[in-house]
């Protein structure tokens, strides 16, 4: 399947209804306190590059890099359209996001996702892309719904 990921503006109503999908399931699985999945205007921080991913007008899913100082940045609003589930999308997204850290001079790159079943995948994905367990980082305080991960880029 081919997949073309290209920087967002968050304009398109496609990609506003996938997040607003995306923060409704983190509120279902997640105590309110512990839902760090970020809200269409905080993505548009001038700190955050958003990234769309399309097959041709079909939109398959999307992620964001966050800077966090001149030598961290973090992953944020991963997400894959349910019918592009199960289809190499979101590792399709991750290889693409720790290859743009890279080129923007990161040198490592974290995450925080639960600890819920829910994100079980989320996480074995992580794993098998080199993310490894870690405490909390930057402004993220330890709470046994999140689960933070961090790797070299």
């Amino acid at each position: 399947m081919k997949v073309l990921i290209k920087q967002d503006d968050l304009s398109d109503d496609c990609v506003i209804g996938l997040l607003r999908e995306h923060l409704s399931d983190m509120y279902a699985t997640s105590p309110p306190e512990s839902v760090h999945a970020l809200d269409i205007p905080a993505l548009k921080a001038p700190n955050i590059t958003f990234f769309s991913a399309w097959q041709g007008h079909m939109l398959a899913g999307c992620v964001a890099l966050k800077k966090l100082n001149s030598t961290q940045a973090e992953l944020k609003s991963m997400r894959t359209a349910h019918g592009f589930r199960n289809q190499g999308v979101a590792s399709r997204l991750l290889s693409f996001i720790v290859n743009q850290a890279k080129e923007q001079g990161y040198e490592s790159l974290w995450l925080e996702t639960g600890t819920q079943d829910y994100f079980a995948a989320a996480r074995q994905l992580y794993t098998k892309f080199g993310f490894e367990l870690c405490g909390p980082f930057s402004d993220y305080q330890p709470d046994p719904n999140s689960c933070f991960m961090r790797r070299k880029v």
